[in-house]
């Protein structure tokens, strides 16, 4: 039973009081009250009563329907806890299932069919490589075939300035090709897939060596131009498609090593084009055509290899939606037919990014999600054009001469350089996914900013001490070692992996553009930037790669043995903090408010 509240149950006794007392009178039968009054009285104190039990049974009315309103939000309350402790249950569960999935994801090896899809691929690299150093040895026989062919045409000599501004064209617009060649390379993966476009461009690659290849024999430096220019679109959409490509094709424990292979091909591209360069070879009037004309080489044994790769995986579940067609490459790529590991990934990924899967340049640069991996992967693509590392190449063989060498055996030191490249990026291939991208890149630029200062000081005092000389040529050698380590491959791998299916092309357009115009920048600029600067040409070096470490320590996350769901979870994680401390914070509203009601119910229970 419901209790009567105190005042009404004061208000009824009273009453109550002088009804009954009104009774007594009656019954005494006092004479002075009338009958009629007193009756009139009563019935108006019992239409009260009525009034006041009616505004009672009212209230106790209210409160039943205010408690079943709380027995409905307790209830409710009950029921969200549960979905949330089912909810938890089964988060444990995915991450369980996850963790056995990387498991045994990081137990898959390298397979023989593996690695020939690998060596296929980075042929498109070693192009690259060989089209970026064989433009320098024969310089001298380049510009005395300039001058053979304006004096023919003209009938006069042409000016030494105007021979070295020809020259630089030849040598910068490789460069020019490079931007529009990685920046065209993303819609290229896009709509003819990764391999497609790699066999697409070495019909340009063909095209390219054989302009270079006829120069002499058509008399025509335009030519040369027009080819140099080719084979750079040709390089730069392989610096774009190669690294996507082997990063989709890769195991996730294999990945960084794997992805090393890029820069070893590029320094075995360098190597060669170096020690083909050299005059008891290919470096005279007469073998200069054929050292350019060679680079159809690379680009006729690809078209040859790699139409019996299969086609990224990825790119065939997640951009194309052929699940069956990724499955076969999978079992091929993999030597197994259990691929379910793999497919589960991709498609973990896809559910991940699958709001950005048809994502475009712009969207990219204005997605808030996608801009911290954008900056990172244009800062690490900038901290291999901008660390000097083109400079020593300019420099090294003045710098080798001034220590005593002969210009042969100065040339040969080159070589060497070249050699020591090959070496350490061999070295670098099984440290990368046991030591981590970011620690080998903070090592590799911390190396080189210390012995660029030894460059610099080495300089400024080779004058006054003899055997200094000899410590810059030391100096200029463990730079090259440092840079081998970590700035020369870990940009074109890191770009590919920041980056889900997605906007991985559009990324890597941006990236390798960014590359190219530094690449130019640095060719271009640094003639003038030695000659303003002298004895002190690397301390600019030495500022940004001190830059460049600092960004990288505080900024760069490790990718070792993450799947491409983990990496995008890494930026998603801190635009979606303050969403989840919002749902956080309603979670605890809810169930502070659960624990006021039940508090209130046991009090105001009779």
């Amino acid at each position: 039973m419901v209790s009567l509240p105190p005042s009404l149950q004061k208000q009824v006794s009273v009453m109550s009081m002088n009804l009954s007392a009104k009774l007594d009178e009656l019954q005494r039968g006092d004479r002075q009250l009338e009958t009629t009054v007193a009756l009139c009285e009563i019935r108006t104190q019992l239409q009260e009563l009525t009034k006041s039990v009616e505004s009672c049974q009212s209230e106790v009315t209210e409160v039943k329907r205010d408690m079943i309103t709380i027995k409905q939000e307790l209830d409710t309350v009950q029921q969200v806890k549960e979905e949330i402790e089912e909810l938890r249950e089964y988060v444990n569960r995915l991450e369980e299932h996850s963790h056995r999935r990387k498991l045994r994801l990081l137990e898959q090896g390298l397979t023989l069919f593996l690695s020939y899809a690998i060596l296929a691929a980075v042929l498109g690299m070693l192009q690259f490589g060989y089209n970026t150093g064989v433009i320098n040895a024969p310089e001298v026989n380049i510009e005395n075939f300039m001058k053979d062919v304006y004096k023919d045409r003209y009938g006069e000599d042409i000016s030494d300035d105007s021979v070295k501004t020809l020259y630089s064209v030849a040598v910068s617009i490789f460069a020019i090709g490079g931007m529009v060649g990685g920046f065209s390379g993303g819609t290229i993966a896009n709509r003819f897939g990764r391999k497609g476009g790699l066999l697409l461009n070495n019909v340009l690659g063909i095209v390219g060596a054989c302009l270079m290849g006829f120069t002499k024999l058509a008399e025509s430096y335009e030519m040369l131009f027009f080819g140099r220019f080719i084979i750079g679109v040709n390089c730069g959409l392989n610096t774009s498609l190669v690294p996507m490509y082997i990063s989709e094709i890769a195991p996730l424990n294999l990945r960084g090593g794997l992805g090393t292979v890029n820069q070893l091909a590029v320094t075995v591209g360098l190597l060669v084009s170096q020690v083909l360069g050299i005059e008891q070879i290919l470096g005279t009037n007469e073998g200069w055509p054929v050292l350019l004309g060679l680079a159809i080489c690379p680009a006729i044994l690809q078209l040859l290899l790699l139409p019996v790769c299969p086609e990224s995986p990825r790119y065939l579940l997640i951009t194309k939606q052929w699940e069956e067609e990724a499955r076969k490459a999978l079992r091929r790529l993999r030597a197994s037919n259990q691929v379910e590991e793999d497919i589960e990934e991709m498609r973990a990924e896809e559910r991940a990014q699958q709001a950005e899967s048809t994502i475009s340049m712009t969207e990219l640069i204005c997605s808030p999600t996608l801009r911290a991996p954008l900056v990172i992967g244009v800062v690490m693509q900038l901290s291999q054009q901008l660390s000097g590392i083109n400079a020593v190449f300019y420099y090294s063989t003045n710098l080798f001469t001034s220590s005593g060498l002969t210009d042969e055996s100065a040339k040969f030191a080159t070589i060497g350089i070249g050699a020591i490249m090959v070496c350490m990026t061999l070295v670098s291939i099984p440290l990368m996914d046991r030591t981590g991208r970011r620690t080998l890149h903070l090592y590799g630029l911390g190396g080189m900013f210390i012995f660029s200062i030894f460059i610099t000081i080495s300089f400024l005092i080779k004058e006054m001490i003899d055997w200094m000389s000899y410590i810059s040529v030391v100096s200029t050698l463990c730079f090259v070692v440092f840079f081998a380590v970590g700035p020369g491959s870990i940009p074109w791998m890191i770009t590919a992996e920041l980056f889900s299916q997605g906007p991985r092309p559009a990324a890597m357009s941006i990236a390798v553009l960014v590359n190219w115009m530094a690449n130019f920048l640095v060719g271009i600029g640094f003639p003038s930037m030695k000659s303003s600067l002298e004895n002190y040409t690397f301390l600019p070096f030495s500022a940004f790669l001190a830059i460049f470490w600092i960004f990288t320590y505080k900024k760069v996350p490790e990718t070792k043995n993450k799947t491409f769901e983990e990496i995008l979870a890494l930026f998603r994680h801190g635009n979606d903090r303050e969403e989840e401390l919002a749902t956080n914070s309603s979670k605890e509203t809810v169930l502070s408010d659960a624990t006021t009601v039940n508090h209130t119910h046991a009090t105001n229970k009779p």
